[in-house]
């Protein structure tokens, strides 16, 4: 498909990017631009064809698609690299979970507005770093592209995540933030302060509540492991959204309290019966 690509940033999503770029034989050349020494120097083992960058200069001209797999809070400093050295020859994509700043930064460097097409698989871990990445792990995930007037690069980008095995869906960036605000951010939020609560429940009544973890709190836990830099970051960059998620989910909870106290027996089972089936739902969708 490529000559060259970059990937630049190889925790779990880049060294899952480069793992299935090898394993699909997707580009003759694969280069990294990585900081972490310790990162480095797993990357080195994953495959020894890998090329690295030690820093964003003129190579970057060389590269047919670069893809961006850093946190957010680092976009900024790198695309004021990228479009000192990019040309419209080059493709620019990303993985991050909000789009209408990554929109905004594309806005504010105009030279990488035709060649940046914002991307986002729906696939992870609460694991991070180089050796949890997996070649497999977009296969039969979603991959939410932002659409482009150049179809020429759009198509580009589309079969890459495709050949990864992504199952490819468009949206504008307002949709796309919308939607993940209740179907992503506001779950992990709510697993982060359900850990803290739990925490707090421990120290207010000195006894050791984490060690009888029930599957609930089991598998928040779980969730709420995921990288904190990355989900500070999507809180930020996704905040207005996030905080109306919060009310509408305050909002239910008030509900919830409210039928339990009264004992509303026929609206306390019809939440639950309906909530009951959005799981059969995501188990008919396969994305179980």
């Amino acid at each position: 498909m490529f000559n060259n690509i970059l990937i630049i940033g190889c925790g779990l999503i880049g060294s899952s990017v480069l793992r299935g770029s090898f394993a699909k034989k997707i580009s003759k050349n694969i280069f990294v631009h990585e900081k972490s020494k310790k990162n480095i120097s797993v990357i080195k083992k994953i495959n020894l064809k890998t090329k690295f960058l030690d820093k964003l200069d003129s190579n970057v001209s060389k590269m047919d698609l670069i893809v961006l797999c850093t946190h957010m809070s680092q976009y900024s400093n790198i695309i004021k690299k990228l479009q000192q050295f990019t040309t419209f020859k080059n493709i620019i994509t990303d993985t991050s979970s909000t789009k209408r700043n990554i929109v905004n930064l594309i806005n504010k460097n105009k030279k990488i507005n035709d060649i940046f097409i914002p991307s986002h698989p729906i696939a992870g871990s609460e694991v991070s770093g180089p050796k949890h990445g997996n070649k497999d792990l977009f296969k039969n995930k979603w991959c939410i592209i932002l659409n482009n007037k150049n179809k020429m690069k759009l198509k580009k980008v589309q079969n890459f995540w495709k050949k990864l095995g992504s199952q490819i869906i468009f949206m504008n960036a307002v949709e796309h933030d919308k939607i993940f605000s209740i179907t992503s951010h506001l779950p992990h939020l709510i697993a982060y302060n359900l850990v803290k609560t739990a925490i707090d429940f421990q120290k207010k009544n000195k006894k050791n509540v984490i060690k009888y973890s029930a599957g609930g709190l089991r598998d928040f836990s779980r969730t709420a492991a995921s990288n904190e830099i990355m989900w500070r970051d999507i809180f930020f960059s996704n905040s207005n959204n996030i905080s109306k998620a919060i009310d509408l989910f305050i909002k239910n909870l008030t509900a919830f309290k409210k039928d339990i106290n009264l004992k509303n027996n026929k609206s306390i089972l019809k939440k639950l019966i309906q909530t009951k089936r959005v799981r059969s739902k995501i188990i008919k969708l396969k994305q179980d």
